[in-house]
């Protein structure tokens, strides 16, 4: 059984800067018009500025900002951080307004005014509702941290969406892994960060028309999304680098419901769940209820300003449990009933994930049997390449599903009838256990496995002995965990045996993977 602690020495823990060198009391003037793409507010407020030498001081003021510091490198640039408000479109077609970051780099040196490429990221899932990447003076903000070390203090312009049902959206949903939406909505933040950027207080600094697309987790499946939505619009991308990112969603999506239950899953389903109930309309209905009455609320639980560990603590969802410790039999179909079972399974080869998979079952547990038991039979009429026996090419489904939750997982699956135009890092870590790399990951790389040599990339970051030409990345990974796995065993650390120390290692292992996944994006976008 895996022990559940809070791993302080992740690289992900840094420092938050305060608002020096100047916060802004600009306002700008409301927009008139409320058409997708467009400034709800011109110019935007500046939250923060802060120097080079000061963003260096306050990151090195803490051990887990000197990891980000060493990582990231000595910032070359000072930055201006930007609030975004702008209208974008819901996953059911609604206007709403939405928000997110303009990072502009500043300073003396060359790289830091004049024209400059723009990075756009698109940020990993996250339960609060509250969240406002741009504000970089709370210290809860770690992927605003993050972006603003690793790309805007290196000289790039960074734009980053909240997402809609966030912060100032009034959707009353998040459009969770929804392709179509929040590719349109990258392109929208895009767009209006284009418009504001000739405004604001660093007019010196200006877009010389390199786009970098990236993102982390669920941001790696939008920025994938992106690169397609972009291509297909005929609009110019440098270079993408989606990392960690469940890209192969029917797939993902069979391993769950087969029994490789990942981590995090009990959060994800609702989100999920009212994500595609509003887009769709078919995930939930009163014949066959998605979720446990245990859990009446769950589909509308998330995102939300009450804390996701409150939420468990309270019982509104469980933390671990998606499916009944009961094993659902399968009357006429022994193959059916197996794929169902509690692991071990015959379909899952034991791997590092293995202990985490049995935290998925559970009494009480969020999603009903006869979900389960539908999922599977769709799944077995209809294989997905991938899962659970891969076949050539890995493809998702040849025709649509017919079962309403793996059909949106099929629509969302970036297995589609397209292939990235613009050089493509694919980044992960083979250990993961909330985005399998094996299943994500590889099964991209080998869907497109036809495409000229050097046109899509592919990195494990936990990849041993470290080599290629992100080899010093994957050494500064492997000693971060080496690292934490110590420092777990050590009194300051929780005291814990080996044995729960590694399992704690894997828990927090998709969290650690993140910044040396950018730091490799970031050395893959200087070759363009």
């Amino acid at each position: 059984m895996i022990k559940f602690v809070k791993a302080s020495l992740t690289a992900l823990g840094m420092a938050t800067l305060c608002a020096c060198g100047g916060s802004s009391s600009q306002t700008g003037s409301p927009s008139t018009s409320t058409a997708h793409g467009t400034l709800a507010l011109d110019p935007p407020f500046r939250i923060a500025s802060v120097n080079a030498a000061t963003l260096a001081a306050q990151l090195g003021s803490t051990s887990a900002g000197a990891q980000l510091l060493e990582l990231a490198g000595t910032p070359t640039c000072g930055v201006d951080f930007y609030y975004i408000k702008f209208w974008t479109i819901g996953g059911a077609g609604e206007t709403t307004e939405s928000s997110g970051a303009l990072m502009v780099p500043t300073g003396a040196a060359p790289a830091c005014s004049g024209p400059r490429p723009i990075v756009e990221y698109a940020h990993g899932t996250n339960a609060n509702k509250a969240l406002n990447i741009a504000d970089i003076t709370n210290t809860s903000n770690t992927e605003g941290a993050l972006i603003a070390a690793m790309f805007a203090a290196q000289g790039y312009i960074v734009v980053a969406p909240n997402y809609a049902g966030y912060d100032i959206s009034t959707l009353g949903y998040h459009p969770f892994l929804n392709a179509v939406q929040q590719s349109g909505e990258m392109m929208d933040i895009l767009s209006a960060a284009r418009t504001a950027l000739p405004g604001t207080m660093t007019s010196a600094t200006s877009d010389n028309g390199e786009l970098f697309l990236t993102g982390y987790s669920e941001g790696g499946h939008v920025a994938m999304a992106t690169l397609r939505a972009m291509q297909a619009a005929g609009e110019k991308v440098t270079a993408a680098a989606p990392m960690s990112g469940p890209y192969a969603l029917e797939a993902l999506g069979g391993v769950i419901f087969f029994g490789g239950v990942n981590l995090g899953s009990t959060e994800f389903s609702p989100l999920l769940a009212n994500s595609y109930q509003h887009a769709y309309g078919n995930v939930n209905s009163s014949t066959l209820p998605l979720f446990s009455s245990t859990y009446p609320n769950a589909e509308t639980l998330l995102p939300s300003d009450t804390p996701i560990d409150t939420i468990f603590e309270e019982g509104l969802l469980p933390e671990t449990a998606l499916f009944s410790s009961t094993t659902p039999v399968v009357a006429g179909s022994a193959e059916l009933t197996a794929l169902l079972g509690v692991p071990p399974t015959p379909a899952l080869p034991a791997s590092p994930q293995t202990p985490i998979f049995d935290l998925g079952f559970g009494n009480p547990y969020l999603i009903n049997n006869d979900v389960r038991v539908a999922y599977a039979e769709d799944a077995l009429t209809d294989p997905d390449g991938a899962v659970p026996t891969p076949t050539l090419g890995v493809p998702r489904a040849k025709v649509e599903p017919t079962f309403g939750l793996r059909q949106d997982f099929w629509v969302n699956d970036m297995r589609t009838d397209w292939a990235p135009e613009s050089p493509t890092l694919l980044c992960g870590g083979d250990e993961d256990p909330t985005v399998y790399f094996s299943i994500d990951t590889e099964t991209m790389v080998a869907y497109w496995g036809a495409l000229p040599a050097g046109l899509v990339t592919m990195l494990d970051v936990g990849q041993s002995p470290p080599s290629g030409p992100f080899a010093e990345v994957q050494t500064a990974f492997q000693a971060s965990q080496a690292a934490l796995l110590a420092y777990l065993q050590t009194p300051a650390g929780g005291g814990l045996t080996p044995q729960e120390a590694e399992e704690a290692v894997i828990e927090n292992y998709h969290t650690n993977v993140a910044p040396f996944c950018t730091a490799a994006a970031r050395a893959f976008f200087s070759q363009f």
